[in-house]
């Protein structure tokens, strides 16, 4: 596999010369500052364009020319770090373009360069392979590209809106996954035949793929979780307020069947997979609960939470070598989470030279996203206020990240440890900054100046402390904690 990409990575070094990213970043920890210069390499070495597919990036296997639903929604915040917006527009648009009654309401899983389903994965509307997750998870990542880049498109595209609400209501009928049906849905064996993989593979309900006959995965949940929870801000801004009630509700209604039905009180963890004879099945070989509802963000905060947290963290210490696949979301949800030290290192161990199958794309793209919106701490709101709240490590004195495009603007972040915070805007209309730290702070000092600071509490309950600054076209702010 490593050979492929290596191939693939030469035969297209003279187009990928071409396609540079502005994207920028220096530290004082050469290790982290290494990472992030092979990420960006590697990552815009699977960008391509004058295809009929339009834009596009590899997400799937190197050497495929393809990209796959769940791979395109994990890389999409890298993505768009890197200045590769109109790229993952392209690629999401076509997902959404493509679902239809005939394939039950699913897209393509994987299209190619040609602009077709990739043949390894299709053969026929009746035959093709499948995974669940993907139109919950193309949705939700559709929401976070519009928060990122503002592209109202993702929210007022007739292709986009009917991806959606076929996705939340025939889809979700047609395959039985309401909360009050997943439970008991029917998941009938195909019959045999020259098609017999892709039949079998026609609808698996999880991102598992290679445990047998079941019936659903907690995946396959949480990622609707998301998806709902999308959904309904989607139909805030668009002024449906009954819809987003409901969506709202819905998604509540999906968590608490997670945070119920699926966790085992007397093992203080959460299942994984239904089986076919509708009991739950064990152990998870795969890490798959743990990192599904955090990642999804599907766990309920507090002892739940803290529970797939400990394990998810007890996997990676005692098997370091896992699915770069999985491995790849490690670092973000370890941010997520409040713990930067064991984000750090996975970072480190994606990217060593000796990694196997770091030239997966997802790698790449995974590590810009993480240094970006974990290091370095940047999110954004729906109204375009741009959030940080630094993750450095004791390995790392200071971190920048310059020419970041975020919805109008391109901005520089410069932390100083994790006590203190530069926001230059580089381009673009003021910007509402929203400079947060880590703990209970009564005043930070905005360019010198002690302003009143307020207070909030992250996942893992740990509290944060943050003030709003207003900076002006072609300024910077600077807010520190003080001494």
């Amino acid at each position: 596999m490593r050979a492929i990409a290596l191939l693939l990575a030469m035969a297209t070094a003279g187009a990928a010369a071409s396609r540079q990213s502005p994207l920028k970043f220096s530290s004082s920890d050469a290790r982290l500052a290494e990472a992030f210069q092979w990420a960006k390499q590697q990552a815009m070495a699977y960008v391509f364009d004058g295809d009929p597919v339009g834009p596009w990036y590899e997400a799937s296997l190197p050497g495929r020319q393809a990209f796959c639903m769940r791979d395109v929604s994990h890389q999409s915040a890298g993505g768009h770090a890197l200045g590769l917006a109109p790229y993952t527009y392209n690629m999401l648009r076509r997902f959404a373009e493509n679902v239809t009654a005939s394939r039950d309401w699913c897209s393509y899983w994987e299209i190619n360069r040609d602009n077709k389903p990739a043949p390894v994965d299709y053969q026929s509307d009746a035959a093709f392979w499948y995974d669940l997750p993907a139109n919950f998870d193309v949705l939700d990542a559709c929401f976070r590209m519009y928060r990122w880049s503002g592209d109202h498109r993702y929210i007022d595209d007739p292709v986009f809106l009917n991806f959606y609400d076929r996705t939340v209501r025939d889809y979700v009928e047609r395959w039985q996954l309401d909360p009050d049906q997943a439970m008991h849905r029917p998941r009938p064996m195909p019959p045999p035949g020259p098609a017999a993989r892709l039949l079998r593979s026609r609808g698996i309900p999880s991102y598992i793929e290679g445990r047998g006959w079941f019936v659903l995965g907690v995946d396959l949940l949480a990622a609707q979780y998301a998806a709902y929870s999308a959904y309904g801000r989607i139909e805030q801004l668009r002024g449906n307020a009954a819809a987003a009630r409901e969506y709202t509700r819905k998604a509540l209604a999906v968590k608490k069947l997670v945070n119920g039905a699926w966790w085992d009180e007397a093992a203080q963890r959460f299942h994984s997979m239904l089986g076919a004879d509708y009991k739950f099945q064990g152990p998870d070989d795969y890490g798959l609960a743990d990192r599904a509802v955090l990642y999804y963000g599907a766990a309920e905060d507090g002892p739940k939470a803290k529970s797939a947290l400990d394990r998810l963290v007890e996997r990676t210490r005692r098997q370091p070598g896992l699915n770069v696949e999985e491995e790849s979301q490690y670092a973000e949800i370890f941010y997520r989470y409040g713990m930067p030290d064991m984000a750090y290192a996975q970072l480190l161990d994606l990217t060593r030279p000796d990694k196997q199958r770091r030239e997966y794309p997802e790698v790449s793209y995974s590590v810009i996203g993480a240094i970006v919106g974990g290091t370095m701490g940047v999110s954004v709101d729906v109204d375009g206020t741009v959030r940080t709240e630094p993750a450095l490590v004791a390995q790392t004195e200071w971190a920048e990240v310059g020419n970041l495009p975020l919805r109008a603007n391109v901005v520089s972040v410069r932390h100083e440890a994790n006590r203190s915070t530069t926001l230059a805007n580089q381009s673009g209309p003021a910007v509402t900054w929203h400079a947060a730290f880590p703990g209970s702070l009564g005043r930070l000092l905005v360019d010198g100046k002690a302003v009143r600071a307020q207070t909030g509490t992250a996942h893992n309950g740990t509290p944060f402390s943050w003030v709003n600054v207003t900076v002006k076209p072609g300024g910077r702010a600077h807010v520190e904690i003080p001494k």
